[in-house]
């Protein structure tokens, strides 16, 4: 299909690609921290969902996908790391898998409400874009994934979350906060790709 109503192909600069292979490292360095199996839950408390928030907050929401995709490929080939040196296809099996699957929507969620709202970054707007798409988007995917895996019913997958909202709410703050100093250092990293969209022919 050609002409003005043709769907526009997604392109990547070699500085986004460079900002996406940043936060795969920084997916990887928060791999590092130790995973917690308080009360014997099937998933992990880990620090990597504030990776997946500071993605969609400081790329927006292509890029901060993107990264979360290159992320889990490479976790699926082999490459151990997810928290508690953890990789190889065989992770996407287990009560995790939600939540793995949930990485790159999360991070699309959180960036999609953060382009909208910016500029400038606002803590207060950029603290409901991360729970939103951190928190909330997450943890639907997370709960799915449990009830496929585990066999279990929605109150079995949901109940256990409760474990992990204290410390994700903290995420949240401090994924806002990192965000809004990245965006008044660097005030172009959003509204470049807003503008972008705003000038794609409809």
């Amino acid at each position: 299909m050609t002409g003005p109503l043709a769907p526009r192909p997604v392109r990547f600069t070699s500085r986004d690609l460079a900002l996406v292979a940043v936060f795969v490292g920084i997916m990887a360095a928060l791999g590092l921290v130790p995973a917690l199996y308080p009360f014997g839950i099937a998933v992990p408390i880990t620090a990597q969902s504030l990776g997946v928030m500071l993605a969609g907050a400081v790329l927006g929401a292509r890029r901060g996908a993107l990264s979360m995709l290159v992320f889990l490929a490479l976790v699926a080939v082999g490459l151990p790391l997810l928290a508690g040196g953890v990789g190889g296809f065989g992770v996407f099996f287990t009560p995790r898998v939600g939540f793995l699957v949930g990485f790159p929507v999360a991070a699309y969620v959180v960036g999609a409400l953060t382009e909208r709202s910016a500029p400038p970054y606002t803590l207060h707007r950029g603290i409901v874009a991360n729970f939103l798409g951190g928190v909330v988007a997450l943890y639907l995917f997370g709960v799915v994934g449990i009830m496929a895996v585990g066999r279990v019913g929605i109150d079995a997958a949901a109940t256990p979350l409760a474990v992990y909202l204290p410390g994700d709410v903290i995420k949240v703050v401090i994924a806002a906060v990192v965000a809004r100093g990245v965006h008044a250092g660097y005030p172009g990293l959003l509204t470049g790709r807003r503008a972008e969209r705003q000038s794609t022919p409809v």
